[in-house]
């Protein structure tokens, strides 16, 4: 077994106009921009598949302009997780997967499942949704991730569900979700959203070390003392894990620039 699991920090997209001339050279064409960003940072969270279908091409040309150990992690749509019956879910997951979003290749990293602030848990229906989630797809492993926003979640029977099942938890650092840190698959999903514009690194150094810090402990097997948790006596088990995390704060100017410097710090 590895002694540490494979670190990535980066932003949420690619294609935001404040981050020209801030985080893009000047004059850059919006279509270098993917082929710019993915060599400041080793991955890239994508929004738009939350809102809207891509083909199998755009994946392809998305993975053809990136480097070789590049990945992408991709929420899904959003019409497999905004129902009141979630285990009725299955066309949409289904189809969402069908998509074309294993053309990305390696290159595909997390699939994040995000619901709704108003969405609380209801124990036999999640577990109907997460029996909906293939293990893998046209030859390729997959990796789930939930991404809960509502108090009901914080509670162990949710760890446990989802640690039966081999998903992750989005660890959440925001301001109104709740925030628990369950270590519940083998790999680690973080997204960190309390950054500011007005900060060079949207998070201050000092704060960044300590992410860092955690992020090690995450990727050797451990589970930082200092973060929330929803089953505080759980005990994960010791392995590497790969860690994603995600530095997509609220103005999201810095977000660039404070991923380049956490990663800066991990191969320091």
């Amino acid at each position: 077994m590895a002694k540490s699991g494979k670190i990535r920090a980066g932003m949420g997209g690619w294609t935001f106009e404040p981050w020209e001339g801030t985080f893009y050279p000047d004059k850059l064409p919006k279509k270098k921009q993917l082929e710019f960003a993915s060599r400041q940072v080793p991955t890239i969270e994508v929004n738009g598949t939350y809102y809207s279908t891509f083909k199998p091409t755009v994946f392809a040309g998305w993975a053809a302009e990136t480097p070789d150990d590049f990945m992408f992690s991709v929420k899904a749509i959003r019409y497999a997780t905004n129902r009141r019956v979630l285990a009725e879910a299955g066309e949409s997951v289904a189809r969402f997967l069908d998509s074309g979003v294993t053309a990305l290749g390696e290159k595909l990293g997390p699939i994040v499942w995000q619901f709704a602030p108003t969405k609380k848990f209801e124990p036999e229906d999640f577990a109907g949704f997460l029996a909906l989630l293939p293990k893998e797809k046209d030859g390729l492993a997959l990796r789930h991730v939930l991404e809960v926003r509502h108090a009901s979640f914080a509670v162990p029977e949710f760890v446990e569900l989802a640690a039966k099942h081999g998903i992750a938890i989005c660890y959440a650092h925001h301001h109104d979700y709740p925030e628990f840190a369950d270590v519940t698959a083998d790999f680690v999903y973080a997204r960190l959203q309390k950054g500011e514009d007005s900060i060079p690194t949207a998070y201050e150094p000092a704060a960044l070390d300590r992410w860092v810090e955690r992020a090690k402990l995450w990727a050797s097997g451990g589970q930082p003392d200092d973060l929330p948790l929803a089953a505080p006596d759980r005990k994960p088990g010791k392995q590497a894990r790969d860690v994603f995390l995600y530095i997509i704060h609220e103005g999201k100017l810095r977000a660039p620039q404070g991923a380049m410097a956490f990663m800066q710090r991990v191969e320091g």
